[in-house]
């Protein structure tokens, strides 16, 4: 995950229930300026194939931090993530950040979940689901961090109506949830229950910003 780094861990659920699917966008896609410190360094896009209960979403992120006209830092993550009856199937991630390379597979059997990263396996709970931001509806279990492949505590808290402004400048009603502990993200969600925007603070102090294109 961009802005954290870092994974979530909340209530966990009875595996037996299926995870619920927030709204994806009716379009298809989704795409979103990337902010930090108020100065654009990327985008961020996400598109969704397939049936509704059982959606394909790709995500691809390109960002660069310059020091004047030089770049300090790149960054790029590539994932597909899969849903099959309304639950998490399978995620595949890689990830270049400055040079360092990361890789994550998740695969749900019988058996539960199995999470294997460049270091070695991960134990996860078998009804956790990954931070990708877009799916609201999994804030109310196990989460792990689609870039690192970790199991972080942390707490998420719908904190009820509130407005986000977009890549265009236009302010848009959504539903605010909070995520805190070892990180802090805002995301914002519309009425359609599609993700709208997010912010966030990084691990070097800096903040970032998701606005909507």
């Amino acid at each position: 995950m961009i802005c954290s780094r870092r994974t979530l861990l909340a209530a966990g659920l009875s595996l037996a229930a299926p995870s619920a699917l927030a709204a994806g966008p009716a379009s298809g896609r989704l795409a979103f300026a990337v902010y930090r410190n108020e100065v654009k360094v990327g985008e961020h896009l996400m598109v969704f194939t397939g049936d509704p209960s059982a959606p394909v979403v790709t995500t691809d992120v390109s960002m660069q931090v310059r020091l004047g006209p030089v770049p300090v830092y790149r960054y790029t993550h590539h994932a597909v993530e899969r849903w099959t009856g309304g639950r998490f199937a399978s995620l595949d991630t890689s990830t270049n950040s400055n040079g360092k390379r990361e890789k994550v597979t998740a695969r749900r059997s019988a058996d539960g979940l199995t999470i294997e990263t460049l270091k070695g396996a991960v134990a996860a709970p078998p009804a956790a689901a990954p931070f990708t931001h877009w799916n609201s509806e999994v804030f109310g279990k196990p989460l792990f961090n689609p870039q690192e492949g970790k199991m972080l505590k942390v707490s998420a808290s719908r904190k009820g109506a509130s407005q986000i402004a977009l890549a265009n400048g236009r302010k848009i009603d959504a539903q605010l949830w909070a995520i805190r502990g070892e990180t802090e993200i805002d995301d914002w969600y519309d009425a359609s229950g599609v993700w709208a925007g997010l912010k966030g603070k990084l691990q070097d102090g800096s903040m970032m910003e998701y606005r909507r294109l």
